[in-house]
């Protein structure tokens, strides 16, 4: 049982921790978060879903082309739901990108059903069984593709020219303004990366469990608690709180029951922040409004 809740634990953790690295991007370029990183998570899953089971286009096609989408998405989050409003100075991008959300979730609703549906993978069908414990390959894929991501993205801050541009945003957006640096633009770029990587969390995990309109809702109000509790300015704070909220979710699942996993693990997450408010590995953050 403890080793199945490990393996369970980690792949869920990859994938909170991969969601919230969507608001650490946002938040360290622009100071505002995407509360509809969840409807990403949603749109990249059923999308796959749509393009490879609907249209029966392989997955090599199917997976890149959901990817667009959700990028595609997060350009219009951060066009309609949060520059107008950051521009005036005002904090409505808050509702703005809940709202935003839910429009999103019932629009799918309406096209994809209310019924949930399996997204069939070679990686979800037959399991490894190392001693007494069934393992499927998708549940070591997972941690790994997190945390190459994780890598990816730190990489892509601290060695190449975008991502200079971005730490120059962050320091100081006008002075980046001043050397011909397009603060606008990189904002918007940020949420289209943010709304991929929660894109690819949603096609990772569905074939490990259902596609439907609302899948994205929980996941990513755990993402953001995840966020919060790694430290919003840290991303590799972020990975492990990721993981660390994984394995308690599924080891309070194995023994507890699965009714007692929101109290627990949300519990353990105000106990975290009472200790320290601004994060396990996070320092001081600024909201923008």
């Amino acid at each position: 049982m403890l080793a199945t809740a490990l393996v369970s634990g980690l792949s869920l953790g990859s994938i909170y921790g991969l969601i919230a690295l969507g608001f650490t991007l946002t938040f360290a370029v622009s100071g505002t978060v995407n509360f509809a990183q969840g409807s990403s998570v949603m749109l990249g899953a059923v999308f796959c879903y749509a393009l490879a089971m609907g249209l029966h286009w392989p997955m090599p096609i199917a997976i890149p082309l959901a990817l667009v989408a959700c990028a595609i998405w997060g350009l219009i989050v951060e066009r309609v739901a949060v520059r107008p409003f950051v521009a005036r100075g005002s904090n409505a991008w808050l509702m703005a990108t809940v709202a935003l959300g839910i429009v999103l979730d019932n629009v799918v609703m309406v096209l994809f059903g209310k019924e949930p549906r399996a997204l069939p993978s070679s990686l979800a069908d037959d399991p490894w069984v190392i001693g007494t414990v069934g393992i499927f390959p998708l549940q070591v894929l997972v941690p790994i593709v997190g945390l190459a991501l994780a890598l990816a993205v730190h990489l892509g801050m601290h060695r190449t020219s975008l991502g200079l541009k971005l730490r120059a945003a962050v320091e100081n957006p006008d002075a980046a303004r001043l050397m011909s640096i397009d603060v606008t633009m990189l904002i918007a770029l940020t949420y289209a990366a943010a709304a991929l990587l929660a894109g690819i969390g949603g096609i990772l995990i569905a074939p490990l469990y259902n596609v439907a309109y609302d899948m994205g809702t929980l996941f990513g109000i755990k993402a953001f608690a995840v966020a919060i509790l790694g430290g919003l300015t840290n991303p590799w704070g972020v990975v492990i709180a990721g993981l660390g909220y994984g394995l308690v979710e599924a080891c309070a699942t194995t023994w507890l029951g699965s009714s007692s996993t929101q109290i627990v693990t949300f519990s353990a997450v105000i106990a975290a922040l009472v200790l320290a408010p601004s994060g396990l590995f996070g320092g001081r953050t600024r909201v923008r409004v």
